[in-house]
């Protein structure tokens, strides 16, 4: 039998769960592909690696602003929440849309096309499309089933996840190194922080830390997210900026710079060197197994917005609907069924191209939202305040426009198909509004 609304009592999601969460977010595919085309411009190691600490501070930045806003507002579904509270039910209905629809369910087809293809470089015989597939169906049956099993899977895979990439960057460490390269500040010009080249890596530097702000999509279910909620988005993406920085120090350390420039398996090339002829093997299965708590953590965290704005809006109200251990089941398979759609189209990356405007602009409305709340309605209780306003959160807003202003200028087409899907979800609640009227 299910039923609409959440027990109480099945709430308790613990700190470290919804850390593993946020980890397994973080790390994705990006960290391991996108050093090649920073190193095309960048050539200094300590200005690669300046790189990818000034994407972890923005990401840090977000997180504090994001802490404030969950820990005010502590209810599952993260920017559909936010900007219903900041703007009103209208643009939380937009931004809720896109998550519940593509948000989610595009990266999960493009991490599970990813091991497939990965699992390709352990194996040449393996088929990436059905183990794609396969990877995706799994996790779904293990969110379907609830209880602790999702809560225990996700840990133990991202703890997994953790372990190889620690033994890795100590592998890689441990090898004596390859051609010289200076991490001394000396080395590298400060004016270079200004250039596009630099400006145009930070960009995909911050597509690689997205995935920060993945505890408040769960917030309604965390076990005290006035504590466990700033711990978790803040351990969680401090552990990601040490092992981003680790981990692209052993490349840079292992492999001459020709070899990595403009190539896309960085981690396989440097695998070869800290490993040996067998590394692109080993790095290939390393990854695969990081993969798994990327789509679990994804598959956990998408349903829950779906599953959110179903007790809001009576339109989606068969989301809402849980089973007695809790569980959003329609709200799961919905998610299920749009990634294995968009993996089976071969369709996805533009998807996800299509996706990626309007994901920043939530993010980037939430925050904003954050200083509006602020000043207009200074009387609210914060169990968090967010570190460092009003710096913080400008920061973060700055670097967010910035890639939204990139975006717009590299690629307008798809910047506009992804106004356009933003729109869409406006259409779409004034639709619902009109049926509720009835």
């Amino acid at each position: 039998m299910d039923r609409v609304t959440t027990d109480p009592a099945i709430k308790g999601v613990a700190t470290p769960a919804a850390t593993a969460l946020v980890v397994a977010d973080m790390i994705g595919v990006g960290v391991f592909t996108s050093l090649g085309f920073q190193v095309t411009d960048i050539r200094s190691g300590f200005g690669l690696l300046l790189l990818w600490s000034i994407g972890g501070l923005v990401a840090l930045c977000g997180a504090f602003s994001y802490a404030e806003l969950a820990t005010m507002f502590p209810r599952s579904s993260g920017e559909y929440n936010f900007l219903t509270r900041a703007y009103g039910p209208a643009l939380g209905f937009m931004a809720g849309w896109l998550s519940a629809t593509v948000g989610f369910a595009a990266p999960v087809a493009l991490a599970a096309m990813a091991f497939g293809q990965y699992a390709k470089a352990f194996h040449p015989a393996a088929p990436p499309f059905p183990l794609g597939l396969a990877l995706i169906w799994s996790v779904t049956a293990i969110r379907l089933r609830g209880g602790r099993l999702g809560e225990t899977f996700q840990v133990g895979a991202t703890l997994l996840k953790l372990l190889l990439i620690v033994a890795f960057i100590a592998a890689g460490l441990a090898t004596g190194g390859g051609p010289p390269i200076s991490f001394a500040p000396s080395a590298f010009d400060p004016a270079q922080v200004f250039t596009a080249g630099f400006a145009v890596s930070l960009v995909f530097v911050m597509y690689a830390y997205s995935g920060w702000n993945a505890a408040t999509y769960i917030a309604g279910d965390l076990a005290d997210p006035r504590y466990s909620l700033p711990r978790a988005l803040l351990l969680g993406t401090g552990l990601v900026i040490v092992l981003y920085v680790g981990l692209n120090a052993v490349f840079l350390y292992t492999t001459p710079l020709d070899e990595l420039a403009g190539r896309i398996d960085v981690a396989m090339i440097s695998g070869r060197h800290v490993f040996g002829a067998e590394g692109g093997r080993v790095v290939g299965a390393m990854i695969c197994v990081g993969l798994i708590p990327s789509v679990g953590a994804m598959m956990w965290i998408g349903p829950s917005v779906t599953a959110t704005m179903g007790e809001d809006v009576p339109l989606l109200r068969l989301f809402a609907r849980r089973t007695r251990g809790g569980v959003p089941r329609a709200a799961i398979l919905l998610q299920c069924g749009v990634a294995s759609l968009l993996l089976l189209t071969q369709s996805y990356e533009a998807v996800l191209e299509f996706i990626q405007f309007g994901l920043i602009l939530c993010s980037f409305l939430a925050v904003l939202g954050l200083i509006k709340l602020r000043i207009t309605r200074p009387d609210l209780p914060r169990p968090y305040r967010a570190w460092g306003y009003p710096v913080t959160p400008t920061i973060f807003l700055g670097v967010t426009l910035f890639m939204l202003a990139y975006l717009v200028a590299a690629r307008p087409i798809q910047s506009l198909g992804g106004l356009g899907v933003l729109l869409l979800g406006l259409a779409l609640y004034a639709v619902s509004r009109t049926h509720g009227r009835r």
